[in-house]
């Protein structure tokens, strides 16, 4: 387990979308239609690159920038799949989306390849509404996730999380989230939709790699057998993040079921990697 510092993005980025790579792509995707023709595998790639960069958010183009280095490539096909970085035979994915629909292509990836996954965590957080002009408000939420809140996605790939070709570096960050009035229904914020998430700031990072690194987690002041009571309270969480998380930490072998209390599952250290 590895920790790595604050290092702010060029100024420019913060403004910056992969509007030139879009269309990079679709020029690509055009040429791959022409040479091989529409049912090909090469037009089937720039179609599936141009999609992948014409849907990606702000936060995911910036933590692929923050994380190239030269001689890597992008959006490269592998197998099936493609991969957002390819360094050598490491295989990097920048998750800021649905987890659960990653799991099967990373279990895929696995089979033949070391894959970092990149998890990006919201440390602090500004609103920002935008009207039909532009900005019409922006406020500190007071939001502030730790490197706990990641199980609320990592749940999704517990399972895999054990597997030594898998590492995972946990990337907090300072983040905009993005809202606007799209119509759709969104009761919970007065008919306010999220849109975007933009990164402003790495903040640190903490890659994890096998059981007994997230294991490092756990707070020395836990009893040897608790619930997940015990741990939301110990660590501040809510109840159903600590449920989450503990979850994960059972299915990849960092921690044992033993017992329970009442309904709840007793949780205890696994001798081997706590």
């Amino acid at each position: 387990m590895s920790s790595s510092r604050r290092r702010r993005l060029p100024a420019d980025t913060h403004n910056k979308t992969p509007t030139l790579l879009v269309e990079v792509n679709w020029i690509l995707l055009e040429i791959g239609r022409h040479t091989q023709g529409p049912r090909m595998p090469g037009a089937c790639y720039y179609w599936r690159m141009a999609i992948n960069t014409w849907n990606e958010s702000h936060m995911h183009a910036a933590l692929k920038r923050w994380y190239a280095r030269p001689g890597d490539s992008l959006e490269a096909p592998v197998g099936d799949a493609v991969v957002d970085i390819v360094r050598g035979d490491l295989l990097i994915e920048v998750q800021t989306g649905n987890m659960s629909q990653l799991r099967p292509k990373l279990a895929r990836l696995l089979a033949e390849h070391p894959v970092r996954l990149v998890v990006p965590i919201a440390q602090s957080r500004w609103i920002v509404r935008l009207g039909d002009t532009g900005p019409v408000g922006r406020r500190k939420s007071p939001y502030r996730g730790t490197w706990w809140h990641a199980f609320a996605d990592l749940v999704y790939v517990a399972p895999l999380l054990a597997d030594p070709h898998l590492s995972v570096d946990l990337v907090l960050v300072e983040e905009e989230q993005v809202l606007q009035k799209l119509g759709r229904r969104a009761w919970r914020r007065r008919g306010w939709s999220q849109t975007d998430r933009r990164l402003l700031n790495v903040v640190e990072r903490r890659r994890f790699a096998g059981p007994e690194s997230y294991a490092r987690l756990l707070p020395p002041a836990l009893p040897a057998a608790f619930t997940t009571a015990h741990l939301a309270e110990a660590q501040g969480l809510p109840r159903r993040l600590a449920q989450k998380a503990a979850y994960s930490l059972w299915r990849m072998g960092a921690l044992d079921r033993i017992g329970k209390e009442g309904r709840a599952h007793l949780y205890a250290r696994n001798v081997e990697t706590g």
